[in-house]
């Protein structure tokens, strides 16, 4: 694997559905890893626990139930059920004997059937010309080196807006063809949706997930992908109350094709 999303979100089997991984200090935010990123390495052991690269994923929920270290884990998998056109797979990721997240994941062939995309891909500039996101000049967020990020929709963070919606196109730093390990870390990479809300002299936020559930809506790679395309990622928060937030996320590829679709609730402190 010569990307480093390849290379930092990928997992050594070792027998009786358990699986090696490392968690890479390079996809912190502030107190720990991103949760788009541990989405992935999860995905990547519940893959290899299905072993049919005909079943793609189609569902993928994470728990988040305590923050990783940087370092060694394990990840340990159980197929639930094989069916003729479904399997469900279980995962838990641990380290040093603690659970740090728990997953549940549906792969599938592709069926026939009807096929309709009402939903319209937002109406943004493209990224050409666009000017990169400033990173925050008082806090280091590692994994904000790992992806360019051009916002285009939306609002920026702390600037005191009516509304929780921001968007922006994003690809890594070291660009891959889409799949659908880059597509979970993606429902997760770029800020808050609350963000925007927030008033430029406000302290700031931190939003950790508590669950995030992922809805893969097309096969990857797309049809035409190349290996430096951008998504639009677009992220909204509609109800945050006692201290929780939801937020819903859409990605697209370049040529408007719905990717995934996603929802996480998080904690606000």
């Amino acid at each position: 694997m010569t990307n480093r999303f390849d290379r930092d979100t990928s997992v050594i089997p070792v027998g009786d559905g358990r699986f090696k991984a490392d968690m890479n200090e390079g996809w912190w935010i502030v107190a720990g890893p991103n949760g788009g990123y541990v989405a992935a390495i999860m995905l990547r052991a519940l893959a290899l626990a299905v072993d049919d690269e005909e079943r793609a994923p189609r569902s993928l929920t994470v728990h988040y139930t305590s923050p990783p270290e940087e370092g060694p884990a394990e990840i340990q998998t159980v197929v639930e059920r094989c069916g003729r056109g479904l399997t469900t797979v279980t995962a838990r990721l641990v380290q040093n004997g603690k659970p740090r997240a728990v997953a549940i994941g549906a792969f599938s062939k592709a069926r026939a059937g009807v096929e309709f995309q009402d939903i319209p891909m937002p109406v943004v500039p493209p990224p050409q010309g666009l000017a990169p996101l400033e990173p925050p000049k008082d806090r280091t967020i590692p994994i904000r080196a790992r992806y360019e990020s051009l916002p285009c929709s939306g609002d920026l963070p702390y600037t005191g807006s009516p509304r929780a919606l921001s968007g922006a196109w994003i690809r890594l730093t070291e660009p891959k063809v889409i799949d659908s390990f880059l597509v979970a870390a993606l429902t997760d990479a770029w800020v808050p949706a609350i963000y925007p809300r927030l008033a430029p002299n406000e302290p700031p936020v931190s939003v950790p997930t508590i669950d995030l559930s992922v809805h893969f809506r097309a096969s990857l790679p797309y049809q035409g992908a190349k290996l430096d395309d951008f998504c639009l990622v677009q992220v909204r928060s509609l109800t945050a109350r006692d201290g929780f937030i939801e937020e819903d996320c859409e990605v697209w590829s370049p040529t408007g094709v719905l990717l995934a679709q996603a929802r996480q609730l998080a904690v606000m402190r």
